[in-house]
């Protein structure tokens, strides 16, 4: 077994590829548009789906905003430099909410990033 996807429910399908793709660095994989059930679906990642784990963005028509609860928590990514990444993520406009360095009580560094939906997105230093 292996995980495949994690779906995140999405306002404006467009904004959210692009910030995948252009800001995080990932690869639009496919897109589904099902207007007869009215909605459209984009896969992005770093990798094909058959050889590691992606996101599903799920924008249902005519709705631009979720509650998101409080049992979701985040999605993380390995990254080689936490810092550099952070840079990166800023010049492409996204949102840097947590500065890297080290987790509290520990030495890995981390940050974590916002996408315009709201939901978190961490950044764990693999190096």
């Amino acid at each position: 077994m292996r995980m495949l996807h994690t779906m995140l429910r999405v306002g404006d399908l467009q904004r959210s590829i692009k910030f995948y793709t252009d800001v995080m660095g990932m690869h639009l994989l496919r897109t589904t548009d099902r207007p007869d059930q009215k909605y459209s679906l984009a896969f992005v990642g770093y990798d094909t789906e058959d050889r590691a784990s992606v996101i599903e963005l799920t924008y249902n028509y005519g709705v631009d905003k979720y509650d998101h609860g409080s049992a979701f928590g985040h999605i993380a990514i390995g990254v080689p430099d936490c810092y550099a990444a952070c840079e990166n993520i800023r010049r492409n406009g996204g949102a840097v909410t947590r500065e890297a360095g080290p987790v509290k009580g520990g030495t890995t560094v981390i940050a974590f990033v916002t996408d315009p939906d709201g939901y978190k997105i961490e950044l764990i230093q693999t190096n």
